[in-house]
């Protein structure tokens, strides 16, 4: 029964963290049309760095945890038949990668100094759904 309530943890913390990784790149698209200087640059500022702080972090922390976890219980790393397991990681990894990635931006457009364009983060808006679908595909179909 623990291992149910750790799945379920694992995927409410898994829905939070992309929730802030698709809504994030979003914000960053209309913070660099407005004045760096202007109280709308400010006001997104304030969004995105709550996102981030108090979304984002503890969920996608939670989400290696509760991960981890189940994967040490279930013994996916010792027994064969498991190589899933290590794609999907590979996939997480880089989308915990893109995550630190964006809470740099974060920093850089809080304080005007970000060189990217609103065309730039819609196109990055992209990656944590292309991460997503690559992620689910091998949890749930375990192709190999």
């Amino acid at each position: 029964m623990t291992y149910l309530w750790i799945k379920a943890l694992h995927v409410l913390a898994i829905i939070s963290w992309m929730v802030g990784m698709l809504y994030l790149p979003r914000l960053f698209v209309y913070h660099v049309g407005v004045p760096a200087d202007s109280p709308q640059a400010l006001t997104f500022a304030t969004m995105e760095k709550r996102l981030q702080r108090f979304i984002m972090l503890p969920a996608m922390l939670v989400t290696w945890i509760t991960g981890l976890t189940l994967a040490i219980q279930g013994d996916w790393f010792r027994t064969p038949g498991h190589g899933w397991l290590h794609g999907k990681l590979l996939l997480v990894v880089l989308l915990s990668g893109l995550h630190g990635y964006l809470a740099a931006e974060r920093k850089r457009l809080a304080v005007g100094k970000s060189t990217r364009d609103a065309k730039f983060f819609r196109i990055i808006n992209e990656v944590p759904t292309i991460l997503l679908i690559g992620i689910v595909i091998l949890v749930v179909v375990k192709p190999f």
